[in-house]
């Protein structure tokens, strides 16, 4: 329940408090007063989009805050579920400022505005006059039908899996397009991969052979160069031979000068490398040869590897070995394309069959029950002044799954005997839409459990009796929850446990909306001028007291 209601540099409201009791509470006041102004704060606590024209004045914020009870229903795991502390009388405030940012609080803590919106859904609904179009939408018909009959959680599990199998399919199309491209591309794949294949790439170091066919290109310069190493380190008279007489040298004479000792120990050193250097050379000149089919093989196998390169546009070898492993990974995915398919094939077998067991299922459950739901809908509107009228909810099966299930859905009305119900759209005038939606929101209320509801002019198009029928209605909702309803109409405000004027006022120049509790005295004068006008009768003010009874 709305207990408290707190409004800051709103438009034209620049502060207002208002304190609320549970039942039946009016709103009254000229049109163009501000009773839309009220909604449209009501409207910013319940997580609507902030509209930021409405900052009075751009300096200071604007604060909308909500105080409810909500001790009886239940809300507790929300707020753990959301991390919030919980509180009996639970605070919801929103803040918006010029400079176009927007916050959110439960209880003072900071919030999403989907969780304001999620916890405010379940606490309080405003039904605002274009709500009473939704009548001839099959979506809000639906939503009527199904709230009524409890079929709309077997609805959300039909809707999740239709929407599953909708994925599945989409996903078969393009792993079934992705397989065909694939299966046309496969002989050119196959082709490529037995090229490389012969190239033999994971065991060949090309490195090498590229070294060895340089050699073998230059093999009689090679030669030479070890037959000169081997006639000048090794040959008499050469660097060894030399070496050796230069240390004898100096060993003779080392001890006639420091240096001699150090320059005998390099020289020695010297010797040794360069004999080792002979030594190798001599080896590595005896492993050449010149090999002619060798070299011709060497060409062949360096030309094709080359040429791959260029095919493939690489440069290295290892680049080339990941141009053939995409080759395998593409022969290899098309045996697993195929197997994904097979199985999301089955999938999609199991889910279409579980598709339809649910929504042949719910299509049942509507149908056992719309006849009690339209002789509730039938019993209320004859309370107002419509004994004779017929509501049907005409449901069709279908062979096509829809968001609903297999079913279509059109809200038949007739208002009078003798008339064959047809098309909501066709067949009601304005007056009789605002009752049917309020025959409706009376169930829809019940049904929800709903704490409080707001109806914005409920009773556009009624008049007289009905409309005191109307009223009688409205507080008898308002004996179950927290009701409010702006109206014009005397019938309905006389029928208000409270009853709130909404009026405007000027001064130095600026217009301010005001609103404030009636009195038992107060009540009778603002129902008396709904009734004669700003001329009050006393008559009017009669009438208006045998109203409040």
């Amino acid at each position: 329940m709305l207990q408290h209601l707190k409004i800051e540099n709103f438009a034209l409201i620049p502060s207002l408090e208002l304190h609320f009791s549970p039942g039946f509470t009016v709103f009254t006041g000229e049109t163009g007063s501000g009773k839309s102004i009220l909604l449209g704060a009501l409207n910013l606590i319940l997580g609507e989009r902030a509209d930021y024209t409405v900052i009075r004045d751009p300096q200071q914020k604007t604060i909308v805050e909500g105080i409810f009870t909500i001790k009886e229903y239940d809300l507790l795991p929300f707020f753990e579920a959301n991390d919030l502390d919980y509180s009996d009388e639970t605070s919801i405030r929103r803040e918006i400022t010029g400079q176009g940012k927007s916050r959110a609080f439960i209880n003072d803590t900071p919030v999403q505005l989907s969780i304001l919106k999620e916890l405010s859904e379940q606490l309080v609904h405003i039904h605002s006059q274009h709500h009473t179009l939704e009548l001839k939408s099959q979506s809000f018909q639906f939503d009527v039908l199904d709230y009524l009959c409890d079929t709309m959680p077997l609805r959300k599990e039909f809707a999740a899996k239709n929407t599953a199998c909708r994925q599945l399919e989409r996903s078969l199309e393009e792993k079934t397009r992705e397989l065909q491209k694939m299966l046309q591309d496969e002989d050119y794949n196959r082709f490529q991969l037995s090229e490389l294949e012969k190239l033999n790439l994971h065991k060949t170091n090309y490195s090498i052979l590229e070294q060895e066919q340089e050699q073998m290109d230059h093999f009689d310069a090679i030669k030479l160069t070890f037959d000169s190493m081997g006639e000048l380190l090794e040959n008499e008279n050469q660097v060894l031979e030399k070496l050796n007489q230069l240390k004898a040298i100096i060993d003779k004479n080392k001890n006639l000068h420091p240096f001699f000792e150090s320059a005998s120990e390099r020289l020695k050193s010297i010797y040794l490398e360069v004999k080792d250097l002979a030594y190798e050379a001599q080896n590595q000149q005896g492993s050449i040869e010149f090999n002619p089919a060798k070299k011709q093989e060497l060409e062949n196998q360096l030309s094709l590897y080359n040429a791959a390169l260029f095919k493939h546009g690489v440069k290295e070898q290892a680049e080339l070995i990941a141009v053939y492993e995409n080759f395998e990974q593409q022969q290899s995915r098309s045996g697993q394309l195929q197997e994904e398919i097979t199985e999301i094939n089955s999938r999609i077998i199991k889910l279409k069959q579980e598709l339809t067991e649910t929504g042949d299922k719910l299509h049942s459950e509507r149908l056992s029950q719309k006849t009690g739901i339209e002789q509730n809908i039938e019993t209320l509107l004859s309370e107002l002044k419509m004994e004779n009228c017929k509501v049907i909810f005409e449901l069709e099966k279908t062979a096509q799954a829809n968001a609903f299930g297999f079913s279509t859905l059109s809200l038949n009305f007739s208002p009078n005997a003798g008339l064959a119900p047809k098309a909501i759209e066709k067949s009601a005038s304005g007056g009789e839409l605002s009752r049917l939606m309020l025959a409706i929101q009376t169930l829809l209320s019940q049904k929800k459990k709903l704490p409080g509801l707001i109806f914005d002019e409920i009773d556009t198009g009624v008049s007289g009796e009905v409309a005191q029928k109307l009223g009688e209605l409205l507080n008898k909702m308002g004996q179950k929850m927290q009701l409010m309803a702006i109206t014009h109409l005397p019938q309905v405000a006389a029928k208000g446990q409270s009853h709130f004027k909404v009026q405007k006022s000027s001064s130095t120049g600026s217009t301010v909306t005001e609103v404030r509790k009636l009195s038992s005295e107060e009540r009778i004068q603002e129902i008396a001028r709904l009734m004669s006008g700003e001329e009050i009768t006393n008559a009017a003010v009669e009438n208006a007291k045998a109203l409040m009874n």
